[in-house]
């Protein structure tokens, strides 16, 4: 099913965006754990839809509802259940998609694939929607790491080709996270933030929408943790997060920079610190092989602009088989960037919590 992920942390999303819910079922979670309830609310604040004016007017509460695996608040072994009620759904708007597909969108591959049968309010299940319960499961794969001394933080690394400051690859560090967090718009610099903030009020005032990149950094990770070839930590990562709709891209360290630099240049000395092998620079970006190095794992994700626009565009009648145009109706983001952020985080916490629980068994 493309709704299932993990090796040893199982996720499965289910629902629709406008289905009466949405939800994940969560198998493999380390039993007895017991997840803060108001760290998970709060972390599911960061991602909801309609906050302020630079999202869509869609106003979910995306309240976290436990309905299995928990037993005196703790995790007891089976599998955890959890669902989010859909509240505020306007399916009218989407009428005229099931037969003039949205450029840029999935409802005409939907439809090619399921037959006309698809969900189009909304966008189905192809809808950010169900990033909210990919969120849920991330939140909770990010506290057990937090109990670990493993960190997770990501920040708007760009926006409309507004960049803001990168994390220091050698030393970032939770105090930075916090920093991003702090700011409210999940940036390390709030001048860069107020810049990117008005080019999407400007996006949006022309009916359009803008992109961005994210930037993802994971901290307190040892040496050791994957597998070469297909179960590296750059397959585990990249397979969840190209899960969330709208990513287009991915690269860890310095990505694909590196193409351009010789081998002197990109490669990362090694050295001894404290009684510890570290390396001198962080290029490889946390990962050699497949398998991390103890360095601090960055990766940055491309994200495309919303194409849910409110301008004009071309495209085709497939009942008529004759060219169209479509103006599109209904509530949409003109940038999805910001919310994409605690997306992305949590997709690193399921993969890294996945490779924990196998470096674990070795050790």
């Amino acid at each position: 099913m493309s709704s299932c992920y993990g090796k040893n942390v199982k996720i499965s999303i289910f629902g629709q965006s406008h289905s009466e819910a949405i939800g994940v079922v969560i198998d493999g979670l380390p039993w007895g754990f017991q997840p803060d309830m108001q760290a998970l609310s709060d972390f599911m604040t960061r991602r909801a839809p309609g906050q302020n004016e630079l999202g869509t007017a869609r106003k979910e509460a995306d309240r976290v509802e436990i309905l299995s695996g928990l037993v005196n608040g703790k995790t007891c072994g089976a599998p955890l259940a959890a669902a989010i009620k859909n509240t505020n759904a306007h399916s009218a708007d989407y009428e005229n998609i099931m037969d003039i597909p949205r450029p840029g969108h999935a409802d005409f591959t939907a439809h090619m694939k399921f037959g006309g049968c698809q969900d189009v309010s909304g966008g189905g299940h192809f809808s950010g929607r169900l990033t909210a319960p990919l969120c849920i499961a991330g939140a909770i794969c990010k506290q057990i790491l937090e109990r670990e001394g493993i960190c997770i933080g990501a920040h708007i690394d760009s926006v409309a080709g507004i960049s803001d400051d990168k994390f220091n690859p050698m030393i970032v560090s939770a105090a930075d996270f916090e920093r991003v967090l702090a700011n409210g718009f999940p940036v390390l610099n709030a001048e860069a933030g107020e810049k990117m903030r008005a080019a999407i009020l400007a996006a949006k005032a022309e009916g359009d929408s803008v992109g961005g990149t994210v930037e993802c950094a994971v901290t307190g990770l040892p040496a050791g943790l994957g597998d070469p070839m297909f179960d590296g930590m750059e397959n585990r990562i990249a397979q969840i997060v190209f899960g969330i709709p709208a990513i287009k891209g991915i690269e860890f360290g310095n990505g694909f920079e590196a193409a351009a630099l010789r081998g002197s240049e990109n490669n990362d000395p090694y050295r001894m610190a404290n009684g510890k092998i570290v390396t001198e620079g962080n290029n490889h970006g946390g990962i050699l092989g497949g398998i991390t190095s103890g360095m601090p794992l960055l990766f940055r994700v491309a994200v495309k602009p919303t194409p849910s626009i409110f301008k004009e565009q071309n495209s085709v009648s497939m009942s008529k088989n004759e060219n169209a145009v479509l103006t599109v109706k209904g509530r949409h983001d003109p940038c999805i960037v910001q919310r994409v952020v605690p997306c992305v985080e949590a997709a690193a916490a399921i993969a890294v919590l996945d490779a924990w629980l196998d470096y674990k068994m070795y050790r």
